[in-house]
């Protein structure tokens, strides 16, 4: 670190030792075991992040990984919901143990702590990342494979807190078909480069809806930009993500686990690369 160093990382170009995330990973529950993380964010709101954090873990635990979610979005927890979760995670005084999905993946998220789940979460920011700090360092974790950390959209505390935080070992970005995917994208692009932290590649979610009569797929929203933008980030498009009754009607009766199809298939397979 330079003596002149103003410790605004964010205006920085120099290389030195403190800008490294590394050099503030907290350390999980003593007894817990977490072998990979992989955060899935977006540049904005209502992508579908839980939508495609669920289903990573679904897909991931049908392979025979030991998965578990951590629901990062403190203030739009969706997680239990889509799970069908509605008993509340219990502890003791130095651990927070999570609570199972129906197949056995281990989640964590503000509503299952809250007396009454419909009940706002009015914190401040600090408050919100300290959370969502505790949720890696108080919760124990069993023998987990692959932890998915649904974020909430942004650049803002809580991403931040997990990058810093957590050891992230790679993170898928979800978008949408519309114009202003590039800026969504880039958005996330840069934060995860200025944190060092590897991007997997892009899910486009919403990308089509599919004629029941004829098969063809109807872009409601326009054409489709991930092609273009993944080729200016170098990164793998991992799934384009139709518009189904099915999806829509699986997560808001919290039967993620029952759904069926092959639209993950090659983000499982680039989350798999990383053992």
């Amino acid at each position: 670190m330079s003596e002149n160093c103003s410790h605004d990382c964010g205006s920085c170009s120099a290389d030195c030792s403190s800008r490294s995330p590394q050099n503030m990973i907290e350390q999980p529950n003593k007894e817990s075991r977490i072998d990979k993380v992989i955060g899935v964010v977006s540049g904005k709101g209502g992508v579908g992040k839980s939508m495609i954090s669920s289903m990573l873990a679904v897909n991931l635990q049908r392979k025979g990984h030991h998965t578990a979610i951590m629901d990062a979005d403190v203030t739009g927890p969706s997680i239990p919901k889509a799970f069908g979760i509605t008993e509340h995670a219990i502890g003791t005084d130095t651990v927070i143990y999570p609570v199972e999905s129906k197949t056995g993946i281990q989640t964590m998220s503000v509503n299952l702590l809250l007396e009454d789940s419909n009940d706002p979460v009015i914190w401040r920011g600090p408050v919100i990342a300290g959370t969502v700090k505790q949720f890696w360092t108080d919760v124990l974790w069993k023998d987990v494979d692959y932890m998915i950390v649904d974020m909430p959209p942004g650049t803002g505390d809580v991403p931040l807190t997990v990058f810093q935080s957590l050891p992230v070992d790679g993170i898928v970005i979800v978008t949408s078909p519309q114009e202003l995917v590039s800026m969504i994208v880039g958005k996330a692009v840069r934060m995860a480069q200025m944190m060092n932290i590897p991007i997997l590649g892009i899910i486009e979610n919403m990308s089509y809806v599919e004629c029941p009569d004829c098969g063809k797929q109807i872009h409601i929203f326009g054409e489709s930009h991930v092609d273009e933008v993944a080729k200016q980030y170098n990164l793998p498009v991992l799934g384009r993500i139709p518009m189904t009754a099915e999806i829509a009607a699986a997560s808001d009766a919290g039967n993620v686990e029952e759904l069926q199809g092959n639209w993950f298939d090659d983000a499982v397979a680039a989350i798999e690369k990383l053992s």
